[in-house]
């Protein structure tokens, strides 16, 4: 029965796009030559990115008028210590920060990583938000096991948070 658990998130994880890719075992090999099919196109990253290890996670929006701001390596709000890397933007009065969180392998410890915090879902991968200081908006989700990424705005920047989110790729 322990085992059980474990197997069960992994496959959930698996279908939200977190595990490896699915393979097709029933369609054609090769193009309309033969050859094998190229690598499907994705789109290029505009921004910066960080990792936690290998893979990183590119930033692809963030909104007009705001320039870079030093990097931060620690959020507040996290219950335990845990290596963040983060880079923040600034500009009317306004900031935005997005970063990686790293060492959080499973949903369950992600889940009461922030207290107070409301258990949500992004893209079908838990994902968590809250409230600071200043109605700071602040959101976080488990991108794959070892990696989460943390995006918060201050009140002005709000209404783009969900933007802001859905163009963080990994």
């Amino acid at each position: 029965m322990r085992r059980l658990a474990p197997a069960i998130l992994t496959l959930a994880l698996a279908a939200c796009g977190a595990g490896p890719p699915a393979v097709d075992a029933g369609g054609p090999t090769g193009g309309p030559t033969g050859a094998p099919p190229g690598p499907s196109p994705s789109p290029a990253p505009i921004g910066p990115s960080m990792s936690c290890g290998s893979v990183p996670v590119t930033i692809t929006y963030v909104p007009e008028g705001l320039s870079r701001g030093p990097r931060f390596g620690r959020i507040k709000s996290l219950t335990r210590p845990l290596e963040v890397h983060g880079l923040s933007w600034r500009g009317a009065g306004e900031e935005l920060r997005v970063g990686v969180v790293c060492g959080v392998h499973s949903a369950e410890r992600f889940a009461t990583l922030v207290t107070r915090s409301s258990l949500v879902a992004h893209h079908g991968k838990p994902a968590l938000h809250w409230r600071t200081r200043g109605d700071v908006r602040n959101f976080m989700w488990l991108e794959r096991p070892g990696t989460a990424v943390y995006v918060a705005a201050t009140p002005g920047l709000a209404r783009e948070l969900a933007e802001i989110a859905d163009g963080v790729t990994p």
